[in-house]
């Protein structure tokens, strides 16, 4: 029988949303104070402001790259299971089709 290996869990998706709102916080008070204020100091917070979306994109571009590489890991998984276990997955998936078929048609 396979080894089982760790799945990423919602932490992962936590920890990005919590990066990508605390870019965005920080963006939105800088371009905020550069809309009250005029010249090199709102140049100066503007490109500040550019600088911290940026870096949310570049965050989040990391964390899409990792989340993909997590998924292409859990398929190629899937397949070596199944590939190794045939009359298993085939008998995992009927179990399934049934209890999804009873609790459908409970309703």
């Amino acid at each position: 029988m396979a080894a089982r290996k760790p799945v990423a869990t919602q932490s992962a998706g936590d920890a990005l949303i919590e990066d990508i709102k605390t870019s965005l916080d920080q963006a939105e008070k800088l371009l905020r104070e550069a809309a009250q204020t005029t010249g090199d100091k709102a140049d100066d917070l503007r490109e500040r402001a550019l600088g911290a979306l940026r870096q949310g994109s570049a965050v989040l571009a990391e964390k899409q790259e990792n989340l993909m590489e997590q998924g292409r890991k859990v398929v190629e998984t899937t397949d070596e299971y199944v590939q190794s276990n045939p009359w298993k997955a085939v008998g995992m998936a009927g179990v399934a089709g049934l209890l999804l078929g009873a609790l459908l048609s409970r309703r």
